[in-house]
């Protein structure tokens, strides 16, 4: 009977122990119920907002309306929108529509575009062969294992940098969309992704057991091999087999009909500058959680066995705009990804750190900074678009940048308007040619770079 009484008594002071370290007291609970006293203007604000099923458009700031316009004294010479529809290819798209315009001027055309559904059969497949490979790399490291996890939790999946891009263009090259035309499952790709995740997962799956069993190295990639012909026989299902050789036959700003017999290797060759190359066209990018001028790498994040992993230059975002403003001044489009759902105004297509005033609208404060935003995963970047466009001031100075979407004929009709306030927070990530960089950002080129894990917070 002592024993139990005890044992009551222990349990009874670990509970009061555990309730003073982290339960909520009434008096504490009084504290907080006195955030919300339901005076006559907060009961007329709660109904409206518990009846109103949109908080974006209950915290548009009719303040901002009109204040900002879709003018700009510097753009790159576009034409044409595209649209990647249910897809995450929007990295794919961007690289691209960069380099449309150079296919336009080439051949004379009114209007072009990539085949987005060529160069994405190559990506999966790819990506599948390289996740397969870490798989064979790391089949000696616990199931648990943090890089081991991080593999099978997304083995291939539609989401890339212009790294991926300039992967695949070099090994493959690009062709005309009418060579390889989009088919519904490279419009919306989630079906055909899920079922090639569980087959690669399986075959992930397999490979360790194989190993853990004692197969030799080649025997599992014997195994590998055997697991990407399944792989590629969903893809030539889905969107069909890639063209070896093509004929494209196009009409000029002339009405003339033309046609040329090629590869999609030099049909890529043909179109890109001849210093498209990595070291060359350059991914800076504004991190504030780490050190300024310093180079780094993402471990394993490309899409190809031998290609360049995601590398980027950190710079302040001074340096950034400036060379991104003599990138527009010389008709040279720049791929750029930002956190795009941030203060978006989606129907006038305009991004604007004032846009939405939720502060006012629940009378709470929100303050975190961009670094903040990095480190707590409320903020990253999220969507890749081309930049074209920059308006100044008297001196010059940017004011307001324009974005060209790859969602159709979205906000102003295919184009978005940011400003250069909304840059500072929002804008993550931009290639630029590392002509148009400062002399101490080039230099920091030459730096070492520093290795980042695969689970990296900002990827």
């Amino acid at each position: 009977m002592k024993q139990i009484l005890l044992t009551v008594a222990i349990a009874l002071i670990a509970s009061a122990s555990f309730a003073q370290k982290g339960n909520i007291t009434a008096k504490e609970m009084s504290k907080v119920k006195a955030h919300f006293t339901k005076d006559a203007q907060t009961k007329a604000l709660q109904n409206a907002i518990i009846n109103h099923k949109d908080l974006r458009s209950m915290a548009e700031n009719f303040e901002n309306a009109g204040k900002i316009d879709h003018l700009f004294k510097y753009r790159v010479k576009v034409n044409g929108i595209t649209n990647q529809k249910s897809s995450g290819r929007c990295w794919m798209f961007t690289s691209m529509n960069v380099l449309r315009p150079r296919v336009i001027e080439k051949y004379d055309l009114s209007n072009f575009d990539f085949s987005h559904n060529y160069l994405y059969f190559w990506d999966i497949f790819e990506k599948s062969n390289l996740f397969l490979e870490n798989i064979i790399a790391t089949a000696n490291k616990p199931m648990d294992d943090r890089e081991v996890v991080t593999y099978f939790k997304d083995p291939a999946s539609d989401g890339g940098v212009w790294n991926s891009f300039y992967n695949l263009a070099i090994k493959y090259g690009v062709v005309p969309q009418s060579v390889m035309p989009e088919t519904q499952h490279s419009n919306n790709t989630s079906q055909m992704v899920s079922h090639i995740k569980r087959k690669l997962r399986e075959a992930g799956y397999e490979i360790r057991e194989m190993a853990a069993n004692g197969k030799k190295e080649k025997n599992l990639r014997a195994y590998k091999v055997e697991a990407l012909g399944s792989v590629y026989r969903i893809l030539a299902f889905c969107l069909g087999e890639p063209p070896v050789n093509f004929t494209w036959r196009y009409k000029n700003s002339k009405k003339e009909i033309k046609s040329i017999t090629t590869t999609p290797m030099d049909f890529f060759k043909g179109i890109v500058p001849t210093d498209y190359t990595s070291e060359n066209y350059i991914m800076v990018m504004n991190d504030p959680t780490r050190e300024y001028y310093k180079v780094y790498e993402i471990k394993n994040y490309r899409n190809t066995m031998e290609g360049v992993n995601w590398t980027y230059l950190n710079l302040p975002n001074d340096e950034i705009k400036t060379a991104s403003l003599k990138s527009i001044k010389n008709n040279e489009a720049l791929y750029t990804s930002s956190d795009v759902g941030k203060q978006f105004n989606r129907k006038q297509g305009i991004m604007d750190v004032n846009n939405y005033d939720y502060e006012s609208l629940f009378g709470v404060k929100f303050g975190m900074d961009k670094k903040a935003r990095i480190l707590t995963r409320d903020s990253g970047s999220a969507h890749a678009m081309a930049l074209i466009g920059c308006d100044t001031d008297d001196n010059d100075q940017p004011t307001k940048w324009e974005f060209e979407n790859s969602w159709g004929r979205h906000g102003n009709n295919g184009y978005e308007t940011f400003t250069d306030k909304w840059f500072d927070e929002y804008i993550f990530r931009v290639v630029i040619h590392k002509k148009y960089m400062s002399p101490k950002a080039v230099k920091a080129l030459k730096g070492k770079k520093i290795m980042l894990p695969v689970w990296d917070y900002m990827f």
